[in-house]
């Protein structure tokens, strides 16, 4: 019998991309993404937020380099994978890893920042010239 175990997520990205080379010169990229979720209403209404990180592999992680930035709203499909650590103080944690399948930015750049807007294509001008169609 065939399993499958994936996960999506949309949520901000918390830090910018980190692009990195294994020993055997394999690109890896990873960062952080945070997920809000709001539980109750009026006075009793909370917020939480979960964190996750998000690593890359090969020509996707040389492109999540390029684009992926901090406050940028973004989708991730991937793996899950939850792993326990003991941190400084000494109390047990656990971390949200994600090995991406594909991710895809939901919002552009802040402003000012150049670069290619969500979705990877250049925004339209508004204006069409048949010229420049290249077929």
């Amino acid at each position: 019998m065939a399993s499958m175990s994936k996960i999506m997520i949309i949520g901000n990205v918390g830090r910018d991309a980190e692009l990195r080379m294994t020993p055997n010169g394999r690109a890896v990229c990873e960062f952080s993404v945070a997920v809000n979720r709001v539980m109750g209403s009026g006075e009793s209404r909370k917020e939480e937020t979960d964190w996750y990180r998000v690593s890359c592999w090969g020509r996707q992680a040389e492109t999540a380099q390029q684009y992926v930035r901090k406050g940028t709203q973004i989708f991730v499909l991937g793996r899950f994978q939850p792993r326990t650590y003991v941190d400084k103080s000494g109390a047990n944690r656990v971390s949200y890893d994600i090995s991406a399948d594909d991710f895809q930015l939901l919002s552009g750049r802040p402003a000012g920042e150049g670069g290619m807007p969500a979705g990877g294509a250049p925004a339209p001008s508004g204006q069409f010239d048949p010229d420049e169609i290249p077929f």
